[in-house]
């Protein structure tokens, strides 16, 4: 009788010990899913915040700026000539690490989208400088000078018009 007091008692001890392994088995699975559920917003938000930053750096950077050419440095003014030029570059695809770069003119209004290309710029109004034909986008935009040369009666003068920058973020 004794051993069989002896082997119920270990008995209750092993059940005893895997019901609070469980338990905090358990109590770590909730913490832990706790602590992940808002790991896809934090993933979007921080993908909102980059293109936020990229959209507003993106008009002063070298591949974009008009820099110099304009006589003296305005900021967010892009030239059209480079981005133009810029457009087909396949060494600057996945550079910037977003979805789409795209330059739309907003003044002076034309009511049709006319994408550009070199056959038919400038007179046209939407420039993608960059697209990965992904689905699922959010934009961030910022309003920026759009300038280019032109030459009327053999002089040579800067004509800027607005336009939108609009960079795409992939929302998760």
């Amino acid at each position: 009788m004794v051993m069989k007091k002896a082997q119920l008692k270990i008995q209750q001890m092993a059940f005893m010990l895997i019901a609070v392994t469980l338990l905090f088995a358990f109590v770590g699975l909730f913490i832990i899913g706790i602590k992940f559920s808002g790991l896809k917003q934090t993933a979007t938000s921080l993908e909102e915040e980059n293109a936020m930053l990229l959209v507003s750096k993106l008009a002063n950077s070298p591949e974009f700026s008009c820099g110099k050419v304009f006589s003296f440095g305005k900021t967010n003014c892009i030239d059209a000539d480079k981005v133009m030029m810029l457009k087909d570059n396949e060494n600057y695809k996945g550079f910037w690490g977003v979805n789409e770069i795209k330059i739309k003119k907003i003044y002076p209004q034309n009511n049709e989208n006319i994408e550009c290309t070199m056959e038919n710029y400038p007179n046209c109004n939407i420039i993608t400088v960059y697209s990965d034909n992904s689905e699922n986008r959010n934009y961030k935009q910022n309003f920026v000078s759009l300038c280019r040369k032109e030459m009327v009666e053999n002089s040579i003068y800067d004509k800027c018009e607005l336009a939108k920058l609009m960079v795409s973020y992939e929302a998760k």
